[in-house]
């Protein structure tokens, strides 16, 4: 290992430890492959033991705290990643390859949701209820899990486990936090916040590791009473299936298909923006990236040239440059399926029309860039129209009018997010109602949610839960009743 790299170990029982493995590897920078920018632990099953013990051990002392204290250390928390939100956003940008400001952007949400949290420590927590018995009191309060799994994916490291984790600890639960692998040097520095804000030890504890290793360990240990997983659909469904065999409570948060539509009447300038921003930016590597562009018949023709007028113009390179809009895929294997997705397309007889290579260029030589794909005469059945691509491929596909849009957009098997481009309030109010989708957004790209609402999906994008804002006090508490007669 070079010296001048740091190494990452697990954080456990309130310290920084080695893997029991000794066994390390390395985080590398997807836009310059040759640039190392940790070493991180490669965590076992032993080490999963050794945290959730820790989390069991904290976790009465920490319940027993009013919910104001306990969000003080969160208040703390907060405070700390602000001042060090230049240095979490240069390495999230380093390590999973968005621009600086959209990492900076996902920091400074990572503060606002430990603030909005560290408050609702100060927020009711139960009910009094009438009772047919004039002498009974009857209420509700709520309880915490005990010990909640957080296992959270690559594409926002900060903003993703800190809206797990924040609401986790304000209604009183331990925390086992298993980050992506790919960017486990950005967790280590959220987990160093919250240390030196003087969280007590074991009330929150992060493992590095493998997805296979530390992530399973962590569904299938029986000191773990909840799961909270954000990922794709076919480790979520394990996650789910190995939780409900050992009777603990689970949340998921899976893909998306996203569609926009963009109605006869839309401002299609404003729609071509709202497209690309939604679909391209982050390289499409949002659960919430729009990837289907279902446009009436009428404009067709003309919002594809406005289209791909504009997408012409998007300057790719590493994103720790001022001049860059587009970054790399986080990874080699992400931009495999991304270019298989591609070729898939050809293949059942969509048109490629624009980019879909990897470009050449002095920068672009060490890392995993490619040019966003515009597909154009997609049918709905095929592959890049169903399937989750998690990268910048747009599927341009046509409808007669605003119905068969709408069944179109619904044509899939998820439902998280979608969106309208439409100047009518009738065609609005229609899409409101009928669009199969946990997330509605009108006139608006399909990514993007403000931290106090409640996020999450339907169909196969969800466990049926919501994360964010005050819906998260669902998932991790139990209602308690009480009756009490003198």
């Amino acid at each position: 290992m070079s010296s001048s790299v740091i190494s990452y170990g697990n954080y456990i029982n309130g310290q920084w430890t080695e893997p029991e493995s000794g066994r390390y590897a390395p985080s590398t920078n997807p836009a310059n492959t040759a640039d190392v920018v940790g070493h991180l632990a490669l965590s076992t099953e032993a080490d999963v033991s050794r945290a959730v013990e820790a989390a069991q051990a904290a976790q009465k002392a920490w319940r027993k705290l009013s919910g104001p204290a306990r969000g003080e250390y969160l208040f703390k928390a907060a405070a700390i990643l602000e001042r060090r939100l230049e240095e979490v956003a240069r390495t999230m940008t380093r390590e999973m390859g968005k621009t600086l400001p959209e990492a900076k952007g996902e920091t400074a949400r990572g503060i606002a949701i430990l603030k909005y949290y560290a408050g609702e420590g100060m927020r009711q927590i139960g009910d009094v209820i009438p009772s047919t018995d004039s002498d009974a009191l009857m209420f509700t309060t709520r309880v915490p899990l005990g010990v909640v799994g957080v296992i959270s994916p690559w594409n926002f490291p900060v903003a993703i486990p800190v809206w797990k984790i924040a609401p986790a600890l304000i209604y009183g639960n331990t925390v086992v936090w298993k980050p992506a692998q790919e960017t486990g040097v950005t967790a280590a520095l959220i987990a160093e916040c919250f240390a030196e804000a003087g969280l007590p030890a074991g009330v929150l504890n992060m493992l590095l590791g493998s997805g296979s290793v530390v992530g399973n360990a962590i569904v299938q240990h029986h000191g773990v009473n909840g799961i909270t997983f954000t990922g794709s659909n076919a480790v979520g469904k394990q996650v789910g299936a190995a939780a409900l065999a050992r009777g603990a409570k689970y949340q998921l948060e899976m893909g998306g298909k996203n569609p926009i539509i963009i109605a006869a009447d839309a401002d299609l300038d404003l729609a071509v923006e709202a497209t690309i921003s939604g679909g391209i930016r982050s390289t499409g590597q949002k659960c919430t990236a729009t990837s289907r562009v279902i446009i009436e018949k009428p404009v067709y023709e003309a919002f594809r040239e406005k289209l791909l007028d504009k997408i012409k113009s998007i300057k790719i390179g590493d994103g720790l440059q001022p001049d860059t809009w587009l970054g790399p895929c986080a990874n080699e294997n992400q931009l495999n399926t991304v270019l298989s997705y591609i070729e898939k397309g050809k293949a059942e007889g969509a048109e490629l029309i624009y980019g879909g290579y990897r470009p050449e260029g002095q920068g672009l030589e060490s890392g995993y860039f490619i040019v966003p794909a515009v597909f154009d005469k997609v049918d709905s059945k095929m592959s890049i129209a169903q399937e989750e691509i998690f990268g910048p491929v747009l599927a341009l596909i046509e409808a007669a009018d605003l119905e068969e849009a709408i069944r179109l957009a619904n044509d899939i098997e998820f439902g998280l997010s979608a969106s309208i481009y439409t100047r009518n309030i009738g065609n609005f109010l229609k899409f409101i109602e009928e669009v199969d989708a946990g997330l509605v957004r009108i006139n608006a790209e399909t990514a993007g949610v403000e931290l106090q609402a409640p996020f999450g999906g339907m169909k196969n994008s969800s466990s049926h839960s919501r994360e964010q804002g005050r819906a998260a006090i669902e998932f991790f508490t139990s209602i308690k009743t009480v009756f009490v007669k003198g």
